[in-house]
């Protein structure tokens, strides 16, 4: 079973300059998604995407494989999709390998470990799902802003819900994307056909996008030694 992981890592970003570089708890942002490839199991080739020499000289020192990502699939309008497909593409021509598995691992989500990785392949690998994503259930109530006005998503407020009667919300985490193969190439999406999920903590489903993003990280990954 050939298992990819692909982990993108441009060198741009409009709210953390350099990101993928920025050190956690001593190490770079990037290292953590590249060690938990690395240290699975499952996973049999890592590959790091990026525009930035100084991040694919960091990915080559870790041991992972590079993939220098072209300028047009690395603005900041630039979608995930089409770097996947673009790595397959080129490992297509250069190789003729394809991967029968695809764990996107999104180098803004430093607090999912090897353990999440490994148990959330174990659980795709065994199941009859054709893609897989990460998140954590919510128990808050949801609202969308329309025109100034606040309109209620998940409950009713008149029939305001106990706790235990609440019909938890699954929220996507960006931590932990799994696709085979063909269903990417068939609908050139990380997720499409039939779906399953993995539940991680959500106080280990921090997003990086902001400073204070990383500070928060970082205090969580010192206390959990990750």
């Amino acid at each position: 079973m050939k298992v990819l992981a692909i982990i993108p890592a441009r060198g741009g970003s409009k709210g953390i300059p350099l990101k993928n570089l920025r050190l956690l708890n001593g190490k770079p942002l990037l290292d953590y998604s590249v060690n938990a490839s690395l240290q699975s199991k499952f996973i049999t080739r890592t590959i790091v995407s990026s525009d930035h020499s100084k991040i694919l000289q960091r990915a080559t020192k870790l041991g992972a494989e590079i993939i220098k990502r072209p300028k047009h699939l690395a603005t900041d309008a630039s979608h995930i999709e089409p770097v996947i497909d673009y790595c397959l593409n080129f490992l297509k021509l250069k190789e003729d390998y394809c991967p029968d598995i695809i764990i996107l691992l999104q180098n803004t989500s430093p607090l999912r470990t090897k353990k999440h990785v490994d148990d959330a392949l174990n659980i795709f690998l065994s199941s009859k799902y054709d893609s897989m994503l990460s998140g954590y259930y919510s128990h808050h109530f949801f609202w969308r802003i329309k025109n100034s006005i606040a309109i209620p998503m998940n409950y009713i407020p008149k029939k305001r819900p106990n706790r235990q009667d609440f019909d938890y919300q699954f929220i996507e985490n960006g931590a932990i994307y799994i696709t085979k193969y063909s269903t990417f190439k068939k609908s050139k999406c990380r997720i499409s056909g039939k779906i399953g999920f993995f539940e991680m903590n959500e106080g280990l489903s921090i997003d990086i996008d902001t400073e204070l993003d990383l500070k928060q990280a970082n205090q969580k990954i010192k206390k959990l030694k990750i």
